[in-house]
């Protein structure tokens, strides 16, 4: 199954966590303290994170989380967008590749 994926760049995650976690009637999966948060809905993975190379509230990218990708890849489209491509276990490992501290195990 395919779920699409969209990550959102921030400079108030604590806020944007409480804003999104009220617009999708869910907790984050992961938080990783004033950098990143994670929900995974039966149709939505969506990623908010402090990027100070983007402006808040832009779109760093979209994409889809594939449960049959085995590994991670990117390509932009023809409007320069960046479509990543990967699996929930891919994503979990490049979350704890940059932040050890999450320990971030998916479930399903």
């Amino acid at each position: 199954m395919k779920k699409f994926h969209l990550a959102i760049a921030t400079d108030n995650l604590p806020a944007t966590i409480a804003d999104y976690a009220q617009r999708l009637s869910a907790e984050p999966c992961v938080v990783v303290e004033n950098e990143y948060a994670l929900w995974r809905t039966e149709t939505l993975n969506i990623s908010v994170r402090r990027d100070p190379a983007c402006s808040t509230g832009t779109v760093r990218h979209v994409g889809w989380e594939d449960a049959a990708a085995t590994d991670f890849s990117a390509e932009s489209d023809v409007n320069g967008l960046l479509w990543e491509r990967f699996s929930a276990p891919v994503q979990a490992a490049e979350i704890n590749e940059i932040w050890p501290e999450a320990d971030y195990q998916p479930r399903n």
